[in-house]
């Protein structure tokens, strides 16, 4: 985590990092960090979710001026010449002043196979991860921020659709690379169909299912297409994780309860699960 600090801190003026409640062993090398490196480390000291921690991040980033932010992951990796790439794009985009999210091309480490892509009419994709977006922070005053409610999972879908809605767009840059998985896919096999799931624990089961219901009941009479075909591409992704991967029963469990949840509306961080 610290060489991709290093990396990323060379492509930026500026870099906030959100700890969400990292172990004293975890924190100590990012506090080391963040007086070698030259960068604000904020510690939450409990895990508040990724949302409220994108907030905080964005809230320090506005404060100090910056008129631009660009999020990651802990575990994405930015590749030469990344930002310039993506401003690049942001130049000679026929509608930039409405862009509200610039996303790279992604792809997995080691096989550097990337997502498939639905996009808009405007060419841009209709929804993307956070990780690697560059937001103007106007975005932020006229849209709001992050929903802390979701916890994790289905934050950023939530963003992309708000932006969207508000009239804005996402667009995405060809020629800037991020390494980042989703997951930890791996190929399973039956009846000697070959399929990958991403092998996310039991706990992100349960927010997958609950925020994607919440997600499908605020947007469906807005981006009904969308919201039928995100559906289908999530019943698939659920049916190939409990035929393909490990503690099953678990994670079966947590879809049923996430999936509850959803359609009952109760949000907010989720204990024993």
């Amino acid at each position: 985590m610290v060489t991709n600090l290093s990396t990323t801190h060379a492509q930026v003026q500026g870099m906030v990092v959100v700890d969400n409640g990292s172990s004293p062993e975890e924190l100590a090398p990012l506090q080391q960090a963040a007086s070698h490196v030259g960068f604000e480390l904020i510690e939450n000291g409990e895990n508040l979710g990724i949302a409220e921690g994108l907030n905080r991040g964005i809230a320090s980033a506005k404060a100090q001026g910056f008129s631009w932010v660009v999020l990651f992951d802990q575990d994405s990796r930015v590749t030469e010449g990344y930002l310039d790439a993506m401003f690049e794009t942001w130049k000679v985009h026929p509608h930039r002043a409405r862009i509200a999210s610039l996303h790279p091309q992604y792809v997995e480490p080691g096989t550097h196979i990337g997502p498939i892509i639905k996009r808009a009419s405007d060419g841009g994709p209709i929804v993307s991860i956070t990780s690697g977006a560059l937001m103007p922070t106007w975005i932020f005053d006229r849209i709001g921020y992050f929903v802390t409610e979701y916890f994790i999972d289905e934050v950023d879908t939530e963003y992309c659709l708000r932006i969207r809605a508000a009239g804005y767009i996402l667009a995405d840059s060809q020629n800037a690379v991020l390494i980042h998985s989703v997951g930890e896919p791996r190929y399973a096999s039956l009846f000697g169909f070959r399929f990958r799931p991403t092998h996310h624990s039991a706990v992100r089961r349960y927010y997958m299912s609950r925020n994607r219901i919440a997600v499908f009941r605020k947007y469906i009479t807005i981006f009904p297409g969308w919201v039928f075909w995100a559906m289908y591409v999530a019943a698939k992704d659920t049916a190939k994780a409990l035929i393909g991967e490990e503690d099953r029963a678990r994670k079966f469990r947590n879809f049923l309860l996430g999936t509850w949840d959803g359609l009952t509306g109760r949000m907010g961080k989720r204990t024993g699960i």
